[in-house]
C-alpha cells in the first residue's frame, strides 16, 4: 500500500504511536500494557534470531576471529530492535486481530448487534 508523504510521521513521533487508525478508525491498545507482548516476544524475538543469524554466518561462513565475530554480532542489534519497535507493533496488532477478531455478532432481528467502538477519523499529520 502506497503512503503519501503527508501522511508519512516525522522522527518525533517515532516513539509515540496513534490511538487508531487514521483510515477506519480502529483503536490500537485495547488495555494498558496492551504492547508488552509485542516488545518481548515479537521484537525481542527477531532481534534474537538476527543476532544468532549473523553469529552463525560471521563464524562459519567468514571464519572470522572471536572478538570481530561478537562486535559484528552485537553491534546490529540494538540498532535493528530499535528500528523494527513499530513493526513489532504493528505484527502484534495484526496477529491479535486475526486471532481474535473485532467482527459484529450475529443478532436474532429484534436485539441490537453489538460491535467495536468506533473512533472518530484521526487528522493526518501535517508536513512542517
Amino acid at each position: 500500500m502506497f503512503v503519501p508523504w503527508y501522511r508519512v510521521r516525522s522522527l518525533q513521533d517515532w516513539f509515540m504511536p496513534l490511538d487508531g487508525c487514521p483510515e477506519c478508525g480502529y483503536p490500537y491498545e485495547r488495555e494498558p500494557g496492551y504492547f508488552l507482548m509485542s516488545i518481548f516476544a515479537v521484537n525481542y524475538g527477531v532481534g534474537a534470531m538476527l543476532g544468532l543469524i549473523l553469529y552463525l554466518v560471521f563464524e562459519y561462513g567468514f571464519r572470522l576471529p572471536i572478538w570481530l565475530t561478537l562486535v559484528l554480532t552485537v553491534t546490529p542489534i540494538p540498532i535493528f530492535n530499535v528500528w523494527f519497535a513499530r513493526h513489532s507493533k504493528a505484527l502484534f496488532i495484526a496477529f491479535d486481530l486475526f486471532f481474535d477478531p473485532h467482527d459484529r455478532d450475529e443478532g436474532d432481528g429484534d436485539q441490537p448487534v453489538a460491535s467495536a467502538p468506533k473512533r472518530p477519523k484521526l487528522d493526518p499529520v501535517s508536513p512542517h
